[in-house]
């Protein structure tokens, strides 16, 4: 269990960390939105330049695809709970370090124990790797059903940067995967 009594305590040691090289880039840490009581957590990769901007994740051209996949199976953002791998942007929108990553995962590991979700949808490389601790990527694990801890149920899908990249394929392939997180909220209730 985390050492945080609550989600606010990893937040506000969060909007201070300095352990990375991240936190001399930032504008401001990105801690998470959402429900701190969620049944469906959705968990990304990092903050781009708008996340950084306003502090909230997943607010540009990605966002506005998550939150119509959210829409579409009669959820609202604020019903879920949202958050990244690392809270701060790597600049450029390169790929988070390994060091990077490791400064974050115990803030993550946090969110994760205190929001308690049900179900974690990874969205993209970075979160699905991390959260199931394999090196597969991707494509080969999407839209499926994995146990996580405290009984949860990880399903990986598209990160919304590719699916608005990869186009109707890409779009049908993670509604699927999303009608598959509804399902198991349902049933976990």
């Amino acid at each position: 269990m985390t050492a945080w009594a609550d989600l606010d305590a990893v937040r506000a040691t969060a909007l201070g960390c300095t352990a990375c090289g991240l936190a001399a880039t930032r504008t401001q840490v990105v801690f998470g939105s959402g429900d701190p009581a969620a049944d469906l957590m959705f968990v990304g990769e990092g903050p781009g330049a708008d996340e950084d901007r306003l502090g909230q994740p997943f607010v540009g051209r990605s966002g506005q695809l998550l939150t119509r996949l959210i829409d579409g199976i009669g959820l609202t953002r604020d019903a879920v709970y949202i958050a990244n791998v690392v809270k701060c942007r790597p600049p450029d929108n390169r790929d988070p370090l390994t060091d990077e990553i490791a400064a974050c995962r115990p803030f993550l590991e946090a969110q994760v124990d205190h929001v308690a979700p049900r179900v974690i949808m990874t969205l993209g490389n970075f979160a699905t790797k991390l959260l199931l601790d394999t090196r597969t990527g991707i494509t080969k694990l999407r839209g499926q059903e994995f146990p996580y801890r405290s009984g949860a149920v990880v399903v990986p899908t598209l990160h919304p940067a590719a699916v608005l990249r990869g186009g109707g394929v890409a779009l049908a392939q993670t509604r699927a995967d999303f009608v598959v997180a509804k399902r198991l909220v349902g049933r976990a209730r």
